[in-house]
C-alpha cells in the first residue's frame, strides 16, 4: 500500500455553519455543554464532544483544543484507527515511520436526536472516512444525574455499528508497535497540574495504565473525577492514564490486538464519571462504583 504523506490534510473544508451547543443541566446549574455540531477544521477529526464540564461548584473539569494537542477535544469518543481513517485527530502513528500527516481524518456526524432534555441527551450518529465512506454508525446516550453532596455523575453509554459490508478492524497505535499508546474510545481530556491518580490496581498512572480496573479517581486541586466502567464489556478494556506533558483519561476500545466488527456487528461501552468538589477518598470512589455500575 502507497503511503501518502501530507503537511496538512487536504479535503476541502465544509461550509462554516457555526457550532450548535446543548446543555446539560441539574436544577438551575449548567453543568455540561455539548457541542454537537461542531464547526472544527478537517485536522482535527471533527467530532461532537462535551466542554465544559463543571462541578457543582463551577469549576471547569476539561480542556478544549490545547496549544500542545489542539484535536484534544474536552470529553468524546475518539478512535486512532478505523480501517485506515483516523477519528483522533492530527496524526496518524505508521509503524517504522512514526506519527505522520496523512489526508485519512474521519469525521463524526450528528443524523437525529431521539431524546433531548436537561438531563438526558440521546442521539445517532454517522462515522464518515475522508473518502465519503460511511464505517459506522452510532448511538449516544448522556445523561446527568446528582450522586451525592458536592458531586453529580455524568452517564457516557455508546453502541458502535459495522455499516460496511466487511470486516472492520478497530486499532490503537500500540497494535502498530507503539509501545503504551493503546489509546481510542471514550477520552477526557482534563486540566493539566498535579493530580493524585487512585484505583483498586493501586496508586498513581503506572498502577492502572494499560489495566483493568472497575474505577479509578483523578484527584487535582479542589475536584475530582471518579471514572466507572458501567458495564462488563467496558471493565473488560484497559485504561489509559497520562499525566506527563498532559492529563488525560481514557477507556480503550483495544489496546495492542485490532478489535475486528463483523458486518453489522456492535459494540456497547459505557462510563459514568463522578465530577465531585473536593477530595474524594478510595473508599467513597469504590461506593460510587457500586451505586453507579450498571
Amino acid at each position: 500500500m502507497t503511503i501518502l504523506l501530507r503537511n496538512r490534510p487536504t479535503r476541502p473544508e465544509a461550509p462554516v455553519t457555526g457550532d450548535a451547543t446543548a446543555v446539560l443541566r441539574l436544577g438551575d446549574r449548567a453543568v455540561a455543554d455539548y457541542t454537537w455540531r461542531p464547526d472544527l477544521p478537517v485536522a482535527l477529526s471533527p467530532r461532537p464532544y462535551l466542554h465544559p464540564v463543571r462541578t457543582l461548584a463551577g469549576v471547569t473539569v476539561t480542556e478544549l483544543m490545547p496549544d500542545s494537542h489542539r484535536h484534544h477535544l474536552g470529553v468524546s469518543v475518539a478512535v486512532a484507527e478505523v480501517d485506515g481513517a483516523n477519528f483522533w485527530g492530527g496524526r496518524t502513528f505508521i509503524p517504522g515511520h512514526g506519527p505522520a500527516w496523512l489526508d485519512n481524518q474521519g469525521r463524526q456526524d450528528h443524523v437525529r436526536w431521539l431524546r433531548r432534555t436537561d438531563t438526558r441527551l440521546s442521539h445517532t450518529l454517522r462515522w464518515t472516512a475522508i473518502d465519503g465512506r460511511t464505517l459506522l454508525t452510532e448511538r449516544r446516550d448522556l445523561t446527568c444525574r446528582l450522586a451525592g453532596p458536592g458531586a453529580w455523575a455524568l452517564g457516557y453509554r455508546f453502541t458502535l455499528t459495522n455499516a460496511t459490508a466487511a470486516p472492520l478492524p478497530i486499532r490503537s497505535p500500540a497494535a502498530h508497535g507503539r509501545t503504551g499508546a493503546g489509546y481510542g474510545g471514550f477520552f477526557w481530556r482534563a486540566p493539566s497540574g498535579d493530580c493524585r491518580i487512585t484505583s483498586p490496581a493501586g496508586t498513581g498512572a503506572e498502577a492502572v495504565h494499560g489495566r483493568r480496573a472497575p474505577w479509578l479517581s483523578v484527584a487535582s486541586d479542589g475536584w475530582t473525577l471518579v471514572f466507572i466502567a458501567a458495564n462488563p464489556a467496558t471493565r473488560d478494556d484497559s485504561w489509559f492514564v497520562r499525566t506527563r506533558d498532559y492529563l488525560g483519561i481514557g477507556s480503550a476500545l483495544t489496546w495492542d490486538e485490532p478489535l475486528v466488527l463483523d458486518p453489522g456487528a456492535a459494540v456497547t461501552r459505557q462510563i459514568v464519571t463522578v465530577v465531585a468538589d473536593g477530595t474524594v477518598d478510595a473508599g467513597q470512589a469504590a461506593a460510587y462504583a457500586a451505586a453507579l455500575a450498571a
